[in-house]
């Protein structure tokens, strides 16, 4: 029997391999290379993301590696690379980021056979350029990388390896450390959401289509995510493989501060609101992560009086999910299981979503009250609803 919020995704998940078919190929990406934060202390971020989400030790450039103005640690958790980067001193470009957004991120860096044609298309297409191809090269071999600019003060950065065996990049040594914690679970990165001011959604919904041959994979306005205060609106773009997908949301007028405009204020402008990590199994993730100090969202305990309603038969206990928080959704393709984590730093900005995907391939429509409702009794706690 089809369930009511099945009946709802029809509406809008119409047509999803024809949409990755309108996808051009003309920027042919094989998947995130690695993202990387500006952080107040790389160190103490590390140990962080090591010892709360089950990261570990890949490499490190700094001082002892000839680098005077940062340092970098880079972690790694099966496909997901995080970088941490920490300027040296007060009078460099990362320290006044920092002084502007906070921790956050800076790079999002796409995994490419062709770093030289990769930025060569987008420039001619009108992307801004960040940097030109560079060669960089040790005793490992080459990496080929090129940047472009996008939303805020975000940055994409080409990688081509084809020719490097190397631990990370040239330039980074291997870090050895005793401590590495057992994995979360962990998987890979499923999608990464932009945040972006009133009214300019379309602009960059329009970039990722004319510059990157993106497609829009789903719009949401604000009569799917709102509450009786606040709402915003969303495109989700994705590459032609489905391997990248980017929505990028704006605020949408309310009665009071959304939390995409509670994100720009806090963020000072445009960048990454949070980042969609996967996992085979959420429960054992989730656990693990609640044991190791990360927090979470807390969703209301009438949710779950209708979820089996909504989304039908389902292979998880529902009383397992309800006492760790974890939140299901369904569409035409099967079912997703989420959950948000609360900001992790002290300004509200950056947070991190835990997805298990068992079939679908939608973005937890049916989720959406109850996750604004969550987002809205934080924003009261501090003060800025």
């Amino acid at each position: 029997m089809e369930t009511n919020n099945l009946k709802d995704v029809k509406n809008y998940n119409y047509g999803i391999e024809k949409i990755f078919e309108n996808a051009q190929d003309f920027l042919p990406i094989n998947g995130t290379d690695y993202v990387e934060l500006y952080v107040g202390n790389a160190k103490q971020a590390a140990h962080y993301y090591k010892t709360a989400f089950g990261f570990q030790s890949l490499a490190y450039a700094g001082m002892e590696t000839g680098l005077r103005d940062r340092a970098s640690y880079v972690v790694v958790q099966d496909k997901i690379k995080l970088v941490l980067t920490t300027p040296l001193s007060a009078d460099s470009a990362i320290a006044d980021h920092l002084r502007k957004h906070g921790d956050g991120v800076k790079v999002i860096a796409l995994w490419v056979d062709d770093a030289r044609k990769a930025f060569e298309v987008t420039t001619s297409r009108g992307a801004e350029v960040y940097f030109e191809p560079v060669v960089e090269k040790d005793d490992n071999g080459e990496v080929v990388r090129a940047g472009i600019r996008t939303y805020g003060d975000t940055v994409h950065i080409f990688v081509e390896r084809r020719n490097y065996n190397g631990t990370f990049l040239p330039g980074y040594e291997p870090w050895e450390s005793e401590y590495n914690p057992q994995s979360t679970g962990l998987k890979y990165i499923d999608h990464m959401v932009g945040n972006v001011e009133l009214g300019s959604m379309n602009k960059w919904a329009e970039y990722y289509a004319k510059v990157m041959g993106f497609a829009n994979l789903v719009t949401f306005d604000d009569k799917d995510i709102s509450t009786q205060y606040t709402a915003l609106m969303s495109k989700v773009m994705t590459n032609g493989n489905g391997r990248i997908k980017f929505p990028i949301n704006e605020p949408a007028i309310g009665l009071k501060k959304s939390q995409v405009e509670e994100y720009l204020d806090f963020y000072g402008g445009a960048g990454c609101q949070h980042i969609a990590v996967a996992t085979d199994d959420i429960v054992f993730t989730i656990s693990e992560m609640r044991k190791r100090g990360v927090e979470f969202l807390y969703v209301p305990g009438k949710y779950y009086d209708t979820v089996q309603q909504r989304v039908g038969e389902i292979a998880e206990d529902m009383a397992t999910l309800k006492s760790l928080g974890i939140m299901v959704d369904r569409d035409e393709e099967g079912y997703l299981l989420q959950i948000f984590t609360k900001p992790v730093e002290d300004r509200p900005t950056l947070f991190f979503e835990i997805i298990q995907r068992k079939g679908a391939r939608s973005f937890g429509k049916g989720n959406f009250q109850a996750l604004f409702e969550s987002i809205e009794a934080e924003q009261a706690r501090r003060g800025t609803l």
